[in-house]
């Protein structure tokens, strides 16, 4: 029998509050971020996320947000941190061959997140700071394997390894996690076989040796035990789950997802030998695409894309990649013809419509390649070169305000304080007009010159123990 939801969930006063793991989550956050890059591709973001919130959307309802992330790292792992915060390596999701899998691991690592198995286990050592906790928490999720270093690194110093074991999840942990994973899963209309087959892709790692064994199962033990129950699961269970059909926005996210963030020798003979064994495979012939982008053979990846839309005319992303490359050989009428038909299919892809404003800024259409960027950034907030262009529009444009404004967060956003404060503090003299903005450049100037009080300070004691 599985077990309902609201059964599977611990009381409020076992754990830390609500804000405490905010807080927590926010110094973890810094931890991860200045460790290891985030794959920032909407495509693939926008992919995991939707997994993870269709997922989310049949628990009952949460205390927290969940936000999902892919780490760009190969070793295979998964984590998920108090607040809702779901981390993914890269390697493990290229590991991958359908959405079920996908879905496997977020909902496992959703039910973690809401037993509150961290937070539980932190309220016992609340004698600590959070930041010292933060790290405590970041070691254990990080250190091993081919995050080993970065990993002991977080946890040294900042407790025994008695006390950061004592942090770990327990086998009852995730025995209530994987009921609770197996409830959500079916509820989300997916089957558990996806759930056991990347664990056991996980576990054959091991050959590696006892140092190289996956961070996910270092740290979510007992996994020849829990795959055997989610196998007896199955047979009870998943003849009557009413699953969801494979989706070729899985395959589309996994070819972008190799081509451009796997090593590059191994993504070209990937796609090479993939289009070779089935020449009209339009997402083979789409990855391969991307990959010879990658590399600079833009000619040659012109011809790939346009060989998959022979298959699919109107796909809007292999269009973008087309469009993309025109626009990087310099082919501008060329590119925004492309651009310009994809936009009309996909209106929210934020990659096309960066290059399609890029276009309309070469071939002189100011005003719309202006409307077109900040399309972006109403989209995303985060797709930073966007802003920078967008300032480079608007000062041709002599609209000097506006481009101090986006220049000023370009610069914010890339974390270079000096050219933020001037071209922000330039801004302010233009938007007496408009109150939100000049309240917003305030409030931006004011945590800008925060920062840079205190990284004078950090510089000054490092100064002095020289």
């Amino acid at each position: 029998m599985v077990l309902s939801a609201p059964g599977l969930f611990p009381g409020r006063g076992y754990a830390i509050t609500v804000n405490e793991e905010e807080t927590l989550s926010r110094e973890f956050m810094k931890v991860v971020s200045s460790r290891f890059e985030f794959i920032q591709d909407p495509l693939i973001t926008t992919y995991v996320s939707g997994i993870g919130k269709h997922i989310v959307s049949v628990l009952p309802p949460q205390p927290f947000s969940y936000h999902f992330y892919v780490i760009r790292e190969n070793v295979y792992n998964a984590f998920a941190t108090p607040a809702g915060h779901i981390f993914i390596n890269s390697g493990l999701i290229m590991a991958m061959e359908n959405e079920e899998e996908l879905a496997g691991i977020l909902a496992h690592e959703i039910a973690h997140v809401a037993c509150r198995h961290i937070s539980q286990k932190i309220d016992r050592s609340k004698k600590l700071q959070i930041a010292t906790l933060a790290g405590v928490v970041a070691g254990i999720f990080l250190g091993v394997g081919g995050s080993a270093v970065a990993g002991n690194a977080v946890t040294a110093g900042s407790i025994a390894a008695g006390q950061s074991a004592a942090l770990a999840y327990s086998r009852e942990d995730e025995m209530q996690a994987d009921q609770l994973g197996l409830d959500l899963l079916s509820k989300a209309g997916y089957g558990a076989n996806g759930l056991l087959s990347v664990l056991e892709k996980i576990r054959a790692k091991q050959w590696f040796g006892s140092d190289q064994i996956p961070s996910y199962l270092s740290t979510h033990p007992a996994s020849e035990e829990r795959m055997a129950n989610i196998d007896v699961w199955i047979e009870k269970h998943d003849e009557a789950v009413d699953k969801k059909k494979a989706d070729p926005a899985f395959a589309r996210m996994h070819a972008r997802l190799l081509a451009l963030y796997e090593e590059e020798r191994i993504a070209l003979e990937f796609f090479e030998a993939a289009v070779k064994k089935n020449p009209d495979d339009a997402t083979a012939l789409y990855g391969y695409g991307l990959v010879l982008g990658r590399i600079g053979r833009r000619d040659d990846a012109i011809r790939q894309f346009r060989a998959a839309l022979a298959y699919q005319a109107f796909d809007p992303y292999i269009l973008t990649g087309l469009g993309q490359m025109y626009f990087l050989e310099g082919r501008y009428a060329d590119a925004l013809r492309v651009l310009d038909g994809a936009s009309s299919i996909s209106e929210n892809d934020p990659e096309l419509l960066f290059y399609l404003g890029r276009s309309q800024m070469e071939v002189g259409d100011l005003e719309a390649a202006a409307q077109t960027l900040g399309q972006v950034i109403e989209i995303t907030g985060t797709y930073h070169k966007a802003y920078y262009f967008l300032g480079d529009i608007y000062g041709k444009m002599e609209k000097l305000g506006d481009a101090h404004y986006y220049l000023g967060m370009y610069y914010k956003n890339t974390k270079d304080i000096k050219n933020a404060l001037f071209h922000l503090r330039k801004a302010a003299t233009y938007s007496t007009a408009d109150p939100e903005r000049a309240q917003h450049i305030r409030q931006m100037l004011e945590e800008l010159q925060k920062q840079e009080a205190e990284l004078k300070v950090d510089q000054m004691i490092k100064d002095r123990k020289r």
